[in-house]
């Protein structure tokens, strides 16, 4: 859907340039499969202070399903940086008008690369195909990448809108 390129500078003499592509994709897919993997497997072992086993990842997934990212509910969308998938993120429909992002993630070796920038960017756009005029999210306070890049791109810190196990931060932004 959309193309967005960072440009960071290593030195005075020579820069960097990252393309990110970030498109909806099944998160059924083998690259979707394994970026969601990754994903539990980071927030997991970041809550439990562990590396987290293949058998939790696997009741992890079970536990909290992706079915709901579907149209005409919700979109997953992969993220690649130059032609390699390394991030992913979810939009879902909470009620018509407020969508909720779940599942973003960059991987280790692409932050800072404008992969989070990028995925928000696709992921408000889908919302907005949705139909819904704001975005909402909750996310957990050892997460502290994540909620700096909320705030960067415009989303404030709510009252709790939910009561999931994990949240102890919610956010929002309108699209209007």
């Amino acid at each position: 859907m959309t193309t967005h390129s960072d440009h960071t500078t290593g030195t005075r003499t020579h820069a960097r340039t990252h393309a990110w592509t970030v498109a909806p994709e099944p998160f059924t897919t083998a690259d979707a499969t394994v970026l969601r993997r990754a994903y539990y497997a980071e927030v997991a072992g970041r809550y439990w202070k562990r590396t987290v086993t293949e058998a939790e990842i696997d009741q992890g997934l079970l536990d909290f399903p992706d079915d709901g990212l579907v149209p005409p509910t919700g979109q997953f969308v992969v993220g690649r940086l130059d032609g390699e998938p390394l991030a992913c993120g979810g939009i879902r429909l909470l009620d018509p008008a407020t969508a909720e992002l779940t599942r973003v993630y960059v991987d280790r070796r692409a932050r800072g690369t404008g992969g989070g920038a990028a995925l928000l960017e696709v992921l408000e756009a889908e919302a907005r195909a949705l139909g819904a005029d704001r975005v909402r999210l909750d996310t957990r306070s050892d997460l502290v990448e994540a909620r700096a890049l909320y705030a960067r791109h415009g989303y404030a810190e709510i009252p709790a809108y939910n009561s999931g196990p994990y949240a102890q931060h919610w956010f929002e932004k309108r699209l209007v």
